[in-house]
């Protein structure tokens, strides 16, 4: 897999699809691999179990479901939400869901299942198809099932109302104990195309669509990986790293969503290209999926080093003019990941209370890989609370450069003496 892997890098094709999804490390009965080693969940009949379940996939939505079986869900990425019951749910990758289960059927076994939400158009159908499952046990005197049934409320493959359905239902608990903090006065406002494109390659000789090569990107900038991570630079100061210019707008305005869009717009610009923001400002980001090369799908763009409010999404190009209008501003959901919905957008809000270099990736990795990714950076907030920490008084490094070793030490000496007067 990973020689696969590498070659599609290389050639700029698109990446080799999984073959089989697991539920803790188990295919399930539905492969011979594994049909004698499912995983099996004991319970008892009339208890209510917490079940926290981790979207670990690395390039697909799925769908979870289980037979005969009721789910509430009651927490999201760390945070509570209002309860809601519900025959499914949805997840993207890297995404948690806290969710309860009454044992409230006859004693028997059940299928508890997931399979691929994929959100690519009707005709790609290179997906994984298979359906990883796990059986729900019930404890007791009797005998197993001839039939373990199946859940019939598992949606679709390519079930886009679905998924939508489930996460606009999707609320903070918004309680006394646990209320909200919604930013309500804005001072930076982003707008993001996220977007797949391609790099045009020298007489169609790559592996992609038109002979070029794939890749993705923010606001019309694929990521480059720098030479040394940039925490390192930002903290040591170090030049010519990357670039500060990480657009809050994109260049040029078009139908975003629309069928057949040119190719000239495809083409993105290659850079180590990241955002500045002072400590303390109160940020809105309206992520855009675009249609380019006719490849929309959902994105999962997730935030590291911070939760987010996610006050608004919907299908289409967004409306700065009346899309607002519709924010949750009340009891959105407090979250590290946002599905932006294929042929739509999302709207999210946070402070920028947590200083430091901060990565914003989709979290598909193929999108990832090819350029879907920058940077934020936090300032510091005036005092040592508020600022960067520094790095401990030796950090191995990951090269075995005694020259480099040194000259970070006395460069971080330096950063130190600076933070702390």
């Amino acid at each position: 897999m990973r020689e696969l892997l590498e070659l599609a890098l290389e050639t700029g094709s698109d990446t080799p699809r999984s073959d089989a999804y697991t539920i803790n490390g188990e295919p399930g009965d539905m492969c011979a691999c594994s049909n004698e080693t499912t995983y099996h969940v004991l319970v008892d009949f009339g208890k209510t179990y917490l079940l926290r379940i981790v979207n670990a996939v690395l390039n697909a939505d799925l769908f979870f479901s289980i037979a005969e079986h009721n789910l509430t869900v009651v927490g999201m990425d760390g945070a509570y939400l209002k309860p809601i019951d519900t025959a499914y749910i949805t997840m993207t990758p890297g995404q948690t869901m806290d969710v309860l289960v009454t044992m409230n059927q006859s004693l028997s076994w059940y299928y508890m299942a997931v399979r691929q939400y994929s959100s690519d158009r009707l005709d790609v159908t290179n997906y994984d198809h298979s359906n990883a499952t796990a059986i729900l046990q019930y404890r007791g005197n009797y005998s197993a099932p001839e039939k373990i049934p199946f859940p019939s409320t598992l949606p679709s493959y390519k079930d886009n109302v679905a998924a939508m359905t489930f996460t606009d239902r999707l609320r903070s608990l918004a309680s006394e104990e646990h209320p909200v903090n919604v930013p309500q006065n804005v001072t930076t406002r982003m707008f993001v195309l996220a977007s797949m494109g391609v790099l045009i390659c020298p007489n169609s000789s790559c592996g992609g669509i038109y002979g070029d090569r794939l890749v993705s990107s923010l606001n019309n900038y694929t990521w480059v990986n720098p030479s040394i991570d940039i925490l390192q630079a930002y903290y040591r100061n170090i030049s010519d790293i990357y670039s500060m210019n990480f657009p809050d707008f994109p260049r040029i305005s078009y139908n975003f969503t629309g069928d057949d869009l040119p190719l000239n717009i495809s083409v993105p610009t290659k850079g180590t290209v990241v955002k500045v923001f002072d400590f303390n400002e109160t940020i809105e980001i309206v992520f855009q999926g675009t249609n380019i090369i006719n490849a929309a799908e959902s994105h999962p763009m997730h935030l590291h080093g911070y939760a987010f409010y996610v006050v608004g999404t919907g299908i289409g190009d967004f409306d700065v003019n009346t899309d607002p209008q519709g924010y949750n501003l009340v009891d959105p959901p407090y979250v590290n990941t946002v599905a932006v919905p294929k042929g739509g957008w999302a709207a999210i809000r946070f402070t920028a209370d947590n200083p430091g270099v901060w990565y914003m990736h989709c979290h598909l990795d193929r999108h990832m890989t090819w350029g879907m990714d920058t940077v934020f950076i936090v300032k510091n907030g005036g005092t040592p609370t508020t600022s960067l920490r520094p790095p401990p008084a030796y950090m191995p490094p990951c090269k075995n450069s005694t020259s480099s070793s040194r000259l970070f030490s006395i460069l971080d000496r330096e950063a130190h003496s600076l933070i702390t007067g």
